[in-house]
């Protein structure tokens, strides 16, 4: 993952009215040096206990928001340059049945058809083919590197715009031996995979579908060095992306008061689960329901865990978009490996002592095998009603093979009942499991970087244990970088929803 070398959240203390910054050095976790990530919001950088804070409420004009927009659409990409190690940019072809698509090729129809005229004309004229010279000369010039005068000095002189006017006023144009000399240029320029176009430049009879060509390849070239120069700098970007994200961000709440909204009501609907939780654990004798015992941490880590949940249908809060497309692949994947831990157990608990390891990574490759790309409730639905069917089938075989009696009527009823009944809701196994997954989670995203060993893996997912590793410690790298960036932003959501409470409050969320 390229977040791997990013350092964990923070420790997990307690929180007391007496001790506000320790809030904020949970929250926030620590840069590559000693300067807290707070300090990065403050004009005075010696305050301690700094945090970022939204502007006044004012009015917003159309300047604010295409600010906004430029900051979030950085902050998007540059993002996702570090976060996808394949990340590349295509030229965009434009469908031909589009209107987009047929302008540009009636003016490019256009513009050749005209170069084409004016060559045929006696005497030649080569208003065009000079200002496709002089392009062609910028273009090469674009791709060199520092250092390389000899060859920028020989292009220049070359493709020289003055010079082959005046050799055009005495029809002394030798377009050929141009159009060969940018093609000796271009494939000492071009990346190895571009060689095989560049060879077929010179296979071109016709000069005007020559220098045609020879754009098409140059277009190509560019997206060449415009990926090859994001690949260059993606180590650069990722030691500071952390930085870079966090003020993108503060620009944009300064531009948008309202930036925090979702992000807000997401860690306030984490904080009640929590308190509820503490109030469930007082009703069997234990100290609970009192905002001064709950972690931050453990609430925004259960917050994060929640995001992963299929029936999560609330607003994505504005701190995750730039993950938010990782965290649905995951939270799709995650769905499916439940479902397969669903399917195992229930096979194990009907077949009883006679269940083999070997049996149930059968099952498990049958339900991956059906199961593969299903999210829809209705075409699920179906899929477990055949699924039941072959397990069963499968499992009457095996036993048969072994010797064993087959399953009986209500074994067999069973068993595929239970699995045709795993979309409906409380069902029991779904239950557990789903219980004992969001455990092995939470745990995941407690442990310190870096990573010595996984937490022990509850009863029910041994099955699937090497894809609840691949999502744990996926996910885990991703909520760790988000809380390095958005550390600040997270402690003072949570000042406001804690130590802004009146007293009466307190004693009514203690209560």
């Amino acid at each position: 993952m390229p977040f791997s070398n990013d350092k964990p959240f923070g420790n997990e203390d307690q929180l007391s009215d007496s001790d506000g910054s320790r809030l904020s050095d949970c929250m926030a976790c620590s840069s590559s040096d000693s300067e807290s990530p707070r300090e990065s919001f403050t004009s005075d950088s010696s305050s301690k206990n700094a945090s970022p804070v939204s502007s006044p409420p004012r009015a917003t004009t159309l300047d604010d928001v295409m600010a906004t927009t430029r900051n979030l659409s950085n902050l998007l990409l540059a993002h996702e340059i570090v976060a996808n190690e394949n990340f590349h940019l295509d030229t965009i072809e434009l469908p031909k049945n589009s209107l987009e698509g047929q302008v540009k090729q009636i003016v490019h129809k256009a513009f050749w058809d005209c170069l084409e005229s004016e060559l045929k004309e006696d005497p030649p004229e080569y208003e065009h083919a000079i200002k496709l010279f002089d392009e062609i000369k910028e273009i090469l010039l674009s791709f060199l590197t520092p250092g390389t005068n000899r060859l920028r000095t020989q292009i220049c002189e070359v493709l020289d715009v003055d010079l082959i006017r005046q050799q055009a006023e005495h029809n002394a144009v030798d377009i050929p031996k141009l159009g060969s000399y940018i093609i000796n240029i271009m494939s000492k320029l071009c990346a190895p995979v571009r060689d095989d176009d560049v060879k077929k430049l010179k296979s071109s009879g016709d000069i005007v579908q020559m220098l045609r060509d020879v754009f098409h390849v140059l277009d190509l070239m560019k997206m060449d060095m415009v990926n090859y120069t994001i690949h260059t700098f993606r180590p650069q970007l990722q030691r500071q992306l952390a930085e870079y994200e966090r003020v993108k961000f503060q620009e944009i709440l300064e531009k948008s008061p309202d930036a925090l909204n979702q992000t807000t009501k997401w860690i306030e609907e984490s904080l009640k689960d929590a308190l509820q939780a503490k109030v469930d654990e007082s009703t069997s004798g234990a100290n609970g329901g009192s905002v001064d015992n709950v972690s931050p941490t453990l609430v925004l880590n259960s917050g994060f865990v929640k995001l992963l949940d299929k029936d999560y249908d609330s607003v994505v809060p504005e701190t995750v978009i730039t993950d938010d497309r990782r965290i649905v692949d995951l939270k799709n994947k995650l769905h499916q490996v439940k479902l397969v831990a669903c399917v195992c157990l229930i096979t194990q608990n009907v077949m009883g002592p006679v269940s083999t390891t070997g049996f149930i990574e059968q099952v498990k490759e049958i339900t991956v095998i059906l199961l593969q790309g299903l999210n829809k409730a209705l075409n699920l639905k179906e899929a477990l009603t055949g699924l039941s069917t072959k397990i069963s089938f499968e499992l009457n075989k095996s036993l048969t093979e072994r010797g064993l009696p087959e399953l009986g009527t209500e074994a067999k009823s069973i068993l595929e009942g239970q699995i045709c009944s795993l979309t409906e809701k409380n069902h029991s196994v779904c239950n557990l499991i789903e219980k004992r997954i969001q455990e092995y989670l939470t745990t995941f995203l407690c442990l310190p970087y870096p990573y010595n060993h996984v937490p022990i893996l509850p009863g029910g997912l041994k099955p699937v244990q090497k894809e609840m590793e691949f999502i744990g410690f996926h996910y885990s790298n991703i909520v760790n970088f988000n809380k390095q960036v958005y550390g600040p932003f997270y402690a003072n959501i949570f000042r406001k929803l804690l130590f802004s409470q009146p007293q009466g409050e307190k004693a009514e969320a203690q209560s």
